[in-house]
């Protein structure tokens, strides 16, 4: 074969590569993202196209129906003129670039106590975070907060007992497992043995986990996704049980009637998906702004 002949066969094939590459470069970068914003524009898809946006009272955009956010103060305390979400691990709270959840399980019933020099320095269990915020949410709501394995002072109700037999036998040492020292032990006695403060920094893995259930209700009057976060941190739903939990408090801050802040809440509940998916919820910042546009905070 000439060099003429192999350089002509180089070069088709060098521009055969171009032109597939030039089609490429136009259908999927140019045609293909187009046809898609077109299709975007069809009615009742351009708000979800347009990242679900939520307009506040003053027209201005505040977030999306998406995302849900947090109501509190600088200091972390919930705003009493608005109902709360559900509690979040993404981040600081609710970041979408930080959607994450807690990855603690049910087996997560045991504090890692603080250090004496290093008050920052533990850790809460699954079971306590929980504790704490049912106890909160029941005295914001003015209802009863406790639940079963809580503590009065919302930690989890967990005792390390230490037995003649290693996990059987006849309890020897009790200890109450989240209750640091000098804390009074939520419990006196156990199976006849008094139980004791925990001592941070002790070694307590030779003793058996023992929850404690206690005489709370059975159902709770803090709903579940009052004090457990979504997967990814982010969800801006709460159930039905919960924003009515909030009715009176709402209504009493902003001087208006429970009847019309409950109509309010049935407005942004939304059904199963499908009729049968999921469960009921109620999207709390279209809720939120829905309350600041009809009826604003006294003084604000």
């Amino acid at each position: 074969m000439s060099r003429l002949s192999v350089e002509s066969s180089w070069l088709r094939q060098l521009l055969a590569a171009v032109r597939v590459v030039v089609v490429i470069t136009v259908v999927v970068g140019l045609a293909y993202p187009l046809a898609m914003t077109a299709v975007a524009q069809v009615p009742g898809l351009r708000s979800r196209a347009q990242g679900s946006r939520v307009d506040g009272p003053d027209g201005r955009q505040v977030g999306s129906s998406l995302i849900g956010q947090s109501f509190s103060d600088a200091d972390g305390q919930a705003v009493r003129a608005y109902f709360q979400p559900r509690p979040s691990n993404a981040g600081d709270g609710y970041d979408a670039a930080a959607s994450a959840a807690g990855n603690l399980g049910p087996e997560s019933v045991v504090d890692t106590l603080p250090g004496a020099d290093d008050p920052d320095s533990g850790k809460q269990s699954l079971l306590t975070q929980v504790c704490a915020l049912s106890r909160q949410v029941g005295e914001l709501e003015r209802v009863d907060g406790r639940r079963p394995f809580c503590t009065p002072d919302g930690v989890g109700a967990v005792l390390g007992v230490f037995r003649a037999d290693g996990l059987t036998g006849t309890a020897r040492r009790v200890v109450s497992l989240n209750q640091a020292c000098p804390a009074r032990p939520f419990v006196r006695t156990y199976e006849g043995v008094t139980v004791q403060c925990a001592q941070p920094g002790a070694d307590y893995h030779q003793a058996v986990v023992t929850p404690i259930r206690g005489d709370a209700p059975a159902d709770p009057k803090v709903p579940a996704d009052a004090v457990t976060a979504s997967g990814s941190g982010l969800d801006p739903h709460i159930s039905p049980a919960y924003a009515r939990l909030q009715v009176a408090r709402v209504a009493r801050e902003r001087g208006i009637s429970e009847r019309t802040v409950l109509a309010l809440v049935d407005t942004y509940t939304t059904g199963r998906a499908l009729g049968f998916l999921g469960a009921p919820s109620v999207n709390v910042l279209e809720l939120n702004i829905a309350l600041d546009r009809t009826h604003p905070v006294q003084g604000a």
